[in-house]
């Protein structure tokens, strides 16, 4: 039915060899197209001109986003100062009604507690419309701020002939390819 074929030990042995060598030969011009493809990927490499921009940077150095931080302070500074307010006289309900409740009857005691608790909540709507607002606002501006980077950055590129600018998920940038002052001298134009 079946016939089985033994090899020796030198058959064996010349079958290994013949596979290693027909993987090396077949590895050659892998080997050859690999570092044909590098070196071709340095000669385009030395024709390209990068660039670098550490746009958190930019984003905290540019004039833009100084006037926009003084713009939203001035502009939720009188809110702010509300809800401090608020919270005073909260802090002052409260001191009270631990220093005098022993005296207190009780319907003046439960009149204070709800009273306590219907400011309590009236800080707290407060504190969260302010924060969306503030979140709102603040998202705005920072919108029209990264428009505002990335068309200085396109100019610069356009102007000074970047072939790409790289940005924040860069591992590492040289000084030399680095133009983030640039940038930013761009946005104090």
């Amino acid at each position: 039915m079946f016939k089985y074929h033994l090899k020796t030990k030198e058959q064996m042995h010349m079958q290994k060899h013949k596979i290693i060598l027909n993987r090396q030969t077949a590895a050659r011009p892998l080997l050859l197209l690999a570092v044909g493809f590098f070196m071709s990927l340095n000669a385009v490499a030395q024709e390209v001109k990068i660039g670098f921009v550490n746009s958190a940077r930019v984003l905290q150095e540019a004039p833009q986003a100084e006037r926009a931080r003084v713009k939203l302070q001035s502009e939720f500074a009188p809110r702010d100062k509300k809800i401090v307010a608020m919270q005073k006289v909260l802090k002052k309900l409260e001191d009270e009604m631990s220093r005098d409740a022993a005296v207190m009857s009780e319907t003046v005691r439960k009149k204070k507690e709800r009273e306590i608790l219907a400011k309590k909540r009236d800080i707290k709507r407060t504190q969260e419309e302010f924060n969306e607002d503030l979140n709102l606002r603040r998202n705005e501006e920072l919108n029209n701020l990264q428009q505002k980077v990335y068309e200085a950055i396109v100019s610069l590129a356009e102007e000074e002939k970047y072939d790409v600018i790289l940005g924040d998920s860069v591992m590492f940038a040289s000084k030399r390819v680095d133009i983030t002052d640039k940038v930013i001298k761009r946005l104090s134009k």
